[in-house]
């Protein structure tokens, strides 16, 4: 071989050492942030793909077709995102929700991806010292039902929950949820699985719970009686994690009945409240089912409330 030969196969090789590795996934899939001395970090479980009639069960449906229009999205389903956070505070890593997990039944494969995600950031299943569940809709819990999860938490794992969540589910009321066919038993059965799995590893509390330093859960109820915020301070800046109290369509319309929301009167009363406190303080909002990476912050707009995404930080 001659010397441009050899050059040119120098070359070859070097472009092909350098050409980095074809990602999994092209889409971003996790966010993080720093509250403080408090390390954020949002990962995305996927979506879920639900009929808009979902967004509002108690409006004239023109109304909620002119807001998806207007917000460019389709009249009758689209993909609702399936946000989970981590938190890393002193010596406690929280895992806030832990998503769908992957129910066959259901066929929703866009979902259920945390586990692999949280793998690929280089969080270890083992490095989890707790975790707080907002409510034990099967959205929120099922990543930990997935088999061979369980066998990868550590032994001393504390899971923190409000212990009105954990007596709702001992006999649940659906008679004013608006769900999709299907749902209702998918929940009973994923909450009533969940309860018998992780039973001596439940740690339930009245209204709140300091989880690790500057991280507190607070029961807010509405969605379900238990349903619970997750509430991250730390150096004067503030975080709320708001489960599924604030969906997208919530800051124009508050008073919309969400069709998961267990108590719906309840629930928008939990949410007007909610949503003023944070248009007052100014820190950041992060809610489940908000578009990835769902940071942002609240503001006051015409008697309702407006979503300000936050810049992404590069």
């Amino acid at each position: 071989m001659n010397s441009q030969q050899d050059t040119q196969q120098d070359t070859k090789l070097n472009l092909e050492t350098a050409s980095p590795r074809k990602p999994d996934e092209l889409v971003p899939s996790r966010y993080a942030l720093q509250i403080g001395e408090i390390e954020v970090l949002i990962v995305s479980d996927g979506v879920l793909p639900l009929p808009t009639a979902m967004l509002a069960h108690n409006i004239d449906p023109s109304e909620r077709a002119q807001w998806l229009k207007d917000m460019f999205l389709p009249p009758d389903a689209y993909d609702w995102a399936l946000n989970v956070v981590v938190l890393r505070s002193g010596d406690r890593t929280v895992l806030v929700d832990a998503g769908l997990g992957l129910d066959p039944d259901l066929n929703l494969p866009r979902a259920g991806q945390l586990i692999k995600r949280l793998a690929d950031a280089g969080i270890d299943l083992t490095s989890v010292t707790d975790v707080v569940l907002t409510h034990m809709h099967m959205d929120h819990i099922g990543g930990l039902l997935i088999d061979g999860v369980k066998e990868q938490l550590r032994p001393d794992l504390q899971i923190h929950l409000a212990a009105a969540e954990v007596e709702f589910w001992q006999k649940p009321d659906f008679s004013r949820v608006s769900m999709p066919s299907g749902f209702p038993d998918a929940l009973r059965s994923a909450a009533k699985r969940f309860m018998k799995e992780y039973a001596s590893q439940l740690r339930p509390f009245d209204e709140r719970c300091e989880v690790a330093p500057g991280v507190v859960a607070h029961r807010t109820g509405g969605h379900t009686p238990g349903h619970s915020v997750v509430r991250v301070a730390s150096g004067g800046d503030k975080l709320t994690f708001a489960g599924d109290l604030v969906f997208a369509v919530g800051f124009e319309h508050p008073e919309w009945y969400n069709g998961f929301e267990h108590d719906p009167e309840e629930a928008a009363r939990v949410r007007i409240r909610l949503l003023k406190e944070l248009a007052g303080t100014g820190e950041y909002l992060v809610a489940t089912h908000l578009p990835f990476p769902s940071v942002g912050h609240v503001a006051v707009d015409r008697g309702a409330f407006r979503w300000v995404p936050a810049f992404w930080d590069y």
